[in-house]
């Protein structure tokens, strides 16, 4: 049986989970989450006992992976209606800038023009530091949603804008990243003349 699978979801006070056909439907404070689960699987949810029970139909390699999967997904929706996730990304380079426009971002990094991103539904975004200050202190901003996979994504849609580049370590970065760092083109020896 699969380590992961087989241990209930509890589900905390202020937090309704719902199960009709093969869709589970979370809600609590933070937001509302839906969710269509694989073929070969049940989700169960016990209002006694105040827990999300996930069973498999067979033992097939497919069967048992799903399992985990399902139960840890069920698991980061109920967390992420109580609680909530954020990612947390610095803009680092001279002159670089972040704002927010409407449900847009507007970033300043080292193009010609400004780049624009949507902000999609169910995202904030908390603007921390708006502008960097020199290469060593960076524009700073929190991405918040209830969905961990759509917070997750955006954040990594932006830091693919510009990537931190390993020479000066210029570009978007997660806060707490470590960013290899290259030494750059030295003078040597004896080839100039």
């Amino acid at each position: 049986m699969s380590r992961i699978g087989k241990q209930p979801v509890p589900i905390p006070s202020g937090v309704t989970v719902a199960v009709q056909n093969r869709t589970v439907r979370v809600e609590g404070p933070k937001g509302k989450l839906a969710w269509e689960f694989p073929f070969g699987i049940t989700v169960t949810v016990d209002q006694d006992a105040k827990q999300v029970r996930v069973d498999r139909a067979d033992d097939q390699r497919r069967q048992k992976a799903m399992h985990g999967l399902t139960r840890a997904l069920i698991a980061n929706m109920v967390e992420g209606v109580t609680k909530g996730y954020e990612r947390g990304l610095e803009l680092y380079g001279t002159g670089y800038s972040v704002q927010q426009q409407d449900k847009k971002l507007a970033f300043q990094c080292g193009m010609a023009h400004s780049v624009e991103k949507e902000i999609p539904a169910g995202i904030e975004v908390e603007i921390q530091a708006p502008n960097t200050r020199g290469n060593d202190t960076p524009a700073r901003f929190l991405v918040r949603g209830c969905d961990k996979q759509l917070v997750g994504e955006f954040a990594a849609e932006i830091r693919h804008l510009r990537p931190a580049e390993p020479y000066l370590g210029k570009g978007f970065r997660y806060v707490g990243e470590q960013i290899r760092r290259k030494a750059g083109k030295t003078f040597v020896g004896g080839g100039a003349t």
